[in-house]
């Protein structure tokens, strides 16, 4: 028997992938996130499959839960929301299921700033403006950032910023990033991306905390933070090299095209 740690993906529930659609269907446990996880993949599970919501529970009960449903021979899936690589808690959860010898597979989800980027119909990584994107978060009520990882100082990397976790320290985030972004920068927010009840929120980084606060938007939410939200207005802007005519030419010329 297994132990399934699935990405749910960001939030509608149909970007779960196949393979997490074909993990909980043979699943006869399920722990799930209830404030996070969409109900609706919970009708993925077999008809009498158990379904234990998590979201109030301490690490030690979940892991009782899962060994129990591996002990009694169940395959079990463990759900998470968005992709399991960010801010799941994964680590300490393998760590306990080594140590009892239960076997596990992960299967990655679409994350919640992928989903993010899309309602924001941008690209990311805009060739002339932006080429890397710094996803981290700000120390709330979780565990605190390791040294050298607090926003004023990644802020003085400059490139395009997707915070987590974030929507109700936008005070914080300005002080931090303004003296290298600039008060002027464009910011864009996506609070429960992909669903019914998904929010926009475009702003200059210096107006960021009125208008969240206008919209009431405090948490599920990711902050995108960079001059990329805004690409064709930089005067830097330049075509991707990967349809440009000089790298078709490349291709000819060393034969690729012929070998495809």
């Amino acid at each position: 028997m297994t132990v399934y740690f699935i990405g749910a993906g960001p939030g509608a529930a149909d970007l779960i992938t196949m393979r997490g659609a074909d993990r909980l269907r043979r699943s006869q446990t399920c722990l799930f996130a209830g404030s996070l996880v969409p109900r609706d993949l919970l009708d993925l599970l077999p008809q009498d499959a158990v379904a234990i919501d998590t979201a109030t529970m301490p690490l030690t009960r979940i892991v009782a839960e899962i060994a129990k449903a591996h002990s009694a021979g169940h395959d079990v899936a463990r759900l998470h929301s968005g992709d399991l690589a960010l801010y799941s808690a994964l680590t300490e959860q393998l760590r306990h299921l080594r140590d009892l010898d239960i076997p596990y597979e992960l299967v990655p989800g679409v994350p919640a700033f992928a989903a993010a980027a899309a309602a924001l119909d941008v690209e990311l990584t805009v060739p002339g403006v932006g080429q890397s994107l710094l996803i981290t978060r700000v120390s709330t009520l979780s565990t605190d950032m390791p040294p050298g990882e607090d926003l004023a100082s990644l802020a003085q990397t400059g490139v395009t910023l997707a915070l987590h976790l974030a929507a109700h320290r936008t005070a914080q985030i300005v002080t931090a990033l303004a003296p290298h972004y600039g008060a002027d920068c464009p910011t864009a927010t996506v609070a429960f991306a992909s669903r019914d009840d998904q929010q926009i929120v475009r702003a200059p980084l210096a107006e960021l905390p009125q208008s969240l606060a206008e919209t009431g938007i405090t948490k599920t939410a990711v902050i995108f933070v960079g001059r990329a939200l805004d690409g064709a207005a930089h005067p830097g802007l330049v075509d991707s090299y990967l349809y440009s005519h000089a790298r078709m030419q490349k291709l000819r010329t060393d034969g690729a095209l012929d070998d495809a």
